[in-house]
């Protein structure tokens, strides 16, 4: 599908700008997260508790930022004229990046995505 030039010019804009929420909530998560565990290892007087939350709270912004990033990969893929090439790039990337997400809420909840509330699982 073709668009206008001004068109493709705000698909790109509004990819930009998810790209870049992506980042911000990684590098803001992995800065709010690291300065918590910092003042909660020092005043609980031990790290393991603070590290455990650390862990949960990077693993967190970890998953927000990777959502953000999947978004603008769609939507530059799919709303700036996409080739087959470009599909099958987009498919890659969204199973690597569905793979990761489900790989860390599995290591922050112990549980599948798809197991909430189950009985015997490790909860938030």
């Amino acid at each position: 599908m073709k668009h206008p030039e001004a068109l493709n010019a705000l698909w790109r804009g509004i990819s930009w700008g998810l790209e870049t929420a992506g980042v911000a909530a990684i590098v803001l998560g992995a800065l709010a997260t690291t300065s918590i565990f910092i003042w909660q290892s020092l005043k609980e007087g031990s790290v393991r508790p603070a590290y455990t939350r650390f862990r949960n709270g990077f693993g967190r912004a970890i998953l927000l930022g990777l959502e953000f990033l999947v978004a603008a990969d769609i939507v530059r893929t799919v709303a700036i004229g996409p080739t087959l090439q470009d599909l099958s790039v987009l498919g890659l990337l969204v199973l690597i990046r569905t793979f990761l997400s489900f790989a860390l809420e599995v290591e922050i909840t112990g549980r599948w995505p798809w197991g909430a509330g189950q009985p015997g699982q490790k909860g938030d």
